[in-house]
């Protein structure tokens, strides 16, 4: 490999942290509160729903699909929670909220892995009826949570808040997934080449199913995250969540075209984006600067894995191994 493409793919590899540097200094000049330990704790603990999120979504597009409806399960399952498993025990109304969320991501999976439907039009579907169920049991009006689902977030385990309790818990599981199993090599393998993957006797169309599960499980865990520090929510919740976590996925080095990323990279992807997110906050930004903001960075995600992929597919016909450098 010539000294040119070693630069380009170092930029591009960088480009991420660059950008996460930048926003840095920028808001860093504009606020002295922006840089203080307590508010990069809020950010760290603000980021959680999303970068659980974004764990689920990397198992999608690991297998080179998208999941569209993490938002409108997250927006389901919430009101699920709120109206009708106020009274039970946290533990268990996080049981029934994963299992629900599973469920839910089960149906993903079955119209896209068995059904051969696209995942971007599976989804989509989805979305939309996940959603409306949801607002029609809600009447659309805001859904409160208990004090003792609220309480949650104050609590803490050896010190730690317990929303980065659960990301570490949920990333641990999902890192050892994908990096120790023969089920993340199955993954990769399905990601990188599904027709070639069921020829060679691997169970492409389960792997896909499983991976959809995954996602809608994570999104029910992250749901149950968020409410416990809103304390509530309105038939606006969950909106545009999905955009978030593939850009986090992506930001983090998970490529949009499958087989190849990981889980640490979206936990990066989501403090990002909640960095960025919460120095508009502190300037007191224009709201509607939010989501410009948010599509300048999914730009920059989706441009920076579409460089980097036709460059390692360019190496890869001059016979170079991509993988030692993906």
């Amino acid at each position: 490999m010539n000294s040119r493409n070693r630069i380009t793919i170092f930029i591009l590899q960088a480009a991420p942290y660059l950008l996460f540097l930048a926003i840095l200094l920028v808001f860093g000049s504009l606020s002295d509160r922006f840089l203080s330990v307590t508010n990069f704790t809020n950010i760290v603990i603000q980021a959680a729903p999303v970068a659980i999120l974004a764990v689920g979504m990397t198992f999608v597009l690991l297998t080179a699909e998208i999941d569209l409806s993490v938002g409108a399960i997250m927006y389901l399952t919430g009101c699920l929670l709120g109206l009708y498993l106020g009274g039970a025990p946290w533990p268990l109304a996080l049981v029934v909220v994963l299992v629900a969320s599973a469920l839910l991501g089960a149906i993903n999976g079955v119209l896209v892995a068995y059904l051969g439907i696209t995942s971007f039009i599976a989804t989509l579907g989805t979305l939309f009826i996940g959603r409306g169920i949801a607002m029609s049991a809600s009447n659309t009006a805001s859904v409160y949570f208990p004090d003792a689902i609220t309480a949650l977030n104050r609590a803490t385990v050896f010190g730690i808040p317990s929303a980065i309790v659960a990301v570490a818990v949920v990333f641990a599981v999902a890192w050892i997934l994908l990096r120790q199993t023969p089920f993340g090599r199955q993954v990769y393998a399905v990601g990188q080449d599904r027709d070639a993957a069921a020829k060679a006797g691997l169970p492409a169309k389960r792997i896909v199913f499983l991976c959809f599960v995954i996602s809608g499980a994570l999104a029910g865990i992250a749901g149950f995250v968020s409410v416990t520090q809103i304390g509530a929510i309105t038939a606006s919740y969950g909106l545009q969540a999905e955009f978030s976590a593939i850009a986090a996925a992506v930001l983090g080095g998970t490529s949009l075209f499958g087989g190849r990323g990981g889980v640490k990279g979206a936990l990066f992807g989501a403090l990002l984006i909640q960095t960025a997110a919460n120095g508009l906050v502190i300037i007191n930004a224009n709201p509607y600067i939010y989501p410009l903001v948010t599509a300048g960075i999914i730009f920059i995600a989706v441009a920076v894995d579409g460089l980097r992929s036709r460059m390692l597919e360019r190496l890869e016909r001059r016979f170079i191994r991509p993988w030692e450098i993906a």
